[in-house]
């Protein structure tokens, strides 16, 4: 299969591609090259999509499939213009592009945000928005027959430069404090949801030799937020105690939800947020997804987390100092 990934240089893209050129497939990523390298094995064309001309030096080119990620509307749109002979088009879209995140069990025919009406998504708070215009820019420019929408959840595993699957088994690995004891928010029943970025990449490759057709939540399997610590702390080896505290308690030290600097990543207090991470996956199951049990994930995660090194500044979750005082004061109230 002659495919071509615009982008394949960051973490999704790049593992699309590494799987892709190791199924003996030729692959070719268009990129701007700043975010990283291209693997082995496949060809970079170095272009700036946000240039009218940008896709220029593919479009003469017959492509059996095309793999997009973008989140900007005026690139999809011009791809989709310049690139008319592929015979088949994948879009990367997202969860977010649906109207309400707070019903559990939603399946593809849940409503959509209205699209994007600019070329440009200026700031993330439109980024569901923008996927929508993508993904109606794909499907009227193919035809729902030729073309693919993958909406993806939170994807983990090795690489997650996001700190958001890294940051459980790396704390229960490497607890703040002495005696091991490690802050966790009073939560057991939220819902969480992971993909991993090795599973997802292998099925969209698989979708594009396939050539599947139709609207899927690529999302991996619903389990509590119990469920996902527990798995965490089996990947760390983790037999300290653990001490809970509440969402006002966490909300009055200035601790954060999901992600983000000072945070406790994938909790959500807000129950409008926690069908994000309950979506229905039985499509994409029943087209070829299939994932590997969580705790294989976090272990995986976990070892890349190390490897990249315990120190270096994260981008979600809380610092060493952060926890270690959060749980001096916390331990001293139930005294």
């Amino acid at each position: 299969m002659k495919l071509l990934i615009l982008g394949g240089t960051a973490w999704l893209g790049h593992e699309v591609a590494r799987q892709a050129v190791d199924r003996g497939h030729d692959v070719t990523c268009l990129a701007r090259g700043y975010s990283g390298s291209i693997p082995e094995g496949a060809s970079l064309i170095q272009s700036d999509r946000d240039e009218d001309q940008g896709l220029e030096p593919v479009a003469t080119f017959q492509w059996d499939a095309v793999l997009d990620v973008s989140r900007q509307p005026g690139q999809v749109k011009r791809a989709v213009r310049d690139l008319r002979t592929a015979r088949y088009y994948l879009f990367v879209s997202s969860g977010n592009a649906y109207a309400s995140q707070g019903p559990l069990g939603q399946d593809e025919d849940a409503p959509l945000l209205p699209p994007l009406e600019s070329d440009v998504m200026e700031t993330m708070e439109s980024y569901g928005q923008a996927k929508v215009a993508c993904e109606q820019a794909v499907t009227e420019g193919f035809g729902s027959e030729n073309c693919m929408i993958a909406r993806v959840g939170l994807i983990g595993g090795p690489g997650d430069i996001f700190g958001r699957t890294g940051y459980w088994p790396l704390r229960f690995a490497h607890p703040s404090v002495a005696n091991g004891t490690v802050l966790i928010p009073n939560a057991p029943a939220l819902p969480t949801q992971v993909i991993d970025v090795r599973d997802l990449a292998a099925w969209l490759v698989h979708s594009c030799e396939k050539q599947l057709s139709g609207v899927y939540n690529a999302m991996g399997e619903t389990q509590t937020f119990e469920e996902h610590l527990a798995a965490a702390r089996t990947a760390a080896r983790h037999e300290g105690q653990v001490v809970t505290a509440d969402a006002e308690w966490l909300h009055s030290h200035g601790v954060g939800e999901w992600a983000g600097p000072k945070s406790l990543p994938l909790w959500l207090s807000n129950p409008d947020w926690h069908g994000m991470n309950a979506r229905s996956n039985k499509r994409a199951k029943d087209a070829g997804l299939a994932l590997r049990p969580l705790e294989e994930t976090l272990n995986a995660t976990l070892k890349w987390e190390e490897e990249s090194g315990i120190d270096r500044p994260r981008r979600a979750g809380l610092t060493n100092e952060e926890e270690a005082e959060l749980l001096t004061e916390l331990v001293s109230t139930m005294h």
